[in-house]
């Protein structure tokens, strides 16, 4: 099992190439397995796959795939209904890597590597809320709703200053209360939007967006052979299309992020 990259190896420094790789391979699949923290709701996005039996489909669900081939171990999915529980799986180390919105907040506890979309947040909005574009959520009486533990609502607290933000735990249970009428406003990624209006009527996406959303892939902080190597698998699958094949799959045209330098 080798994966002898040029970022490897600078990470490793003076160590040889048996030495780098068995360095990499306790940092990234300790178990002998890439344990992944995949994140999932009712409908696929560029960021949520779908569940299917015990496992899950969609974008990030491939990416892991490959590089679990790519390192020539099996993976195992552990599933998420929301990325702020992904994210404490990762730092707490009973998953290898996963993939999650980019912020502050999160910087502090695990490392990300590259980018592999750029989403647009906006918001879902009931037809009694009267709101067109995403500033006409923010004003009184407006109640926001938005996944507990992610960035998306980290966001919109620190933005929204007349309104009430309260979390949810998943998009089913976002969808349930804005059909019941207990919610005006869902703060969510563009991409993933579209399904969840079908569900509620009278609702809509608004006009413009709050905020561009960076999602990458992520290990645990302190593992520099596992970032490196993540860092040069995603940017290689930028450059060979690996990743414009997957988007491609499972139907969204959105461009893949930059390659990071």
């Amino acid at each position: 099992m080798k994966i002898l990259t040029t970022a490897v190896l600078i990470v490793a420094g003076f160590l040889g190439s048996a030495a780098a790789d068995e360095r990499l391979m306790k940092e990234l699949a300790p178990t002998g397995k890439l344990r992944v923290g995949v994140v999932f709701a009712p409908s696929k996005s560029l960021f949520f796959n779908v569940k299917d039996g015990e496992r899950a489909a969609g974008i990030t669900a491939d990416i892991a795939a490959a590089l679990a081939q790519k390192l020539g171990v099996p993976v195992e999915q552990l599933l998420f209904p929301n990325s702020g529980l992904a994210t404490d799986a990762l730092e707490a180390g009973t998953v290898d890597v996963s993939f999650m919105p980019v912020d502050e907040d999160r910087k502090k506890r695990i490392a990300f590597g590259p980018d592999y979309v750029i989403a647009e947040s906006t918001y879902m909005v009931t037809a009694a809320s009267g709101a067109k574009t995403a500033d006409d959520v923010d004003k009184a009486g407006m109640r926001v709703i938005g996944i507990a533990g992610t960035a998306t609502i980290r966001l919109v607290t620190r933005t929204l200053k007349n309104t009430t933000i309260t979390p949810v735990t998943s998009v089913d249970d976002a969808i349930a209360a804005m059909r019941d009428g207990k919610a005006d406003a869902f703060a969510l990624s563009r991409d993933s939007l579209p399904t969840y209006i079908k569900q509620v009527t009278g609702s809509r996406m608004t006009e413009g967006a709050f905020h561009y959303l960076s999602i990458a892939i992520a290990v645990a902080k302190n593992k520099p052979a596992a970032l490196a190597a993540v860092t040069e698998f995603m940017n290689e699958a930028k450059k060979n299309g690996e990743l414009r094949r997957i988007f491609d799959k499972h139907g969204f045209g959105d461009p893949v992020a930059p390659l990071t330098q």
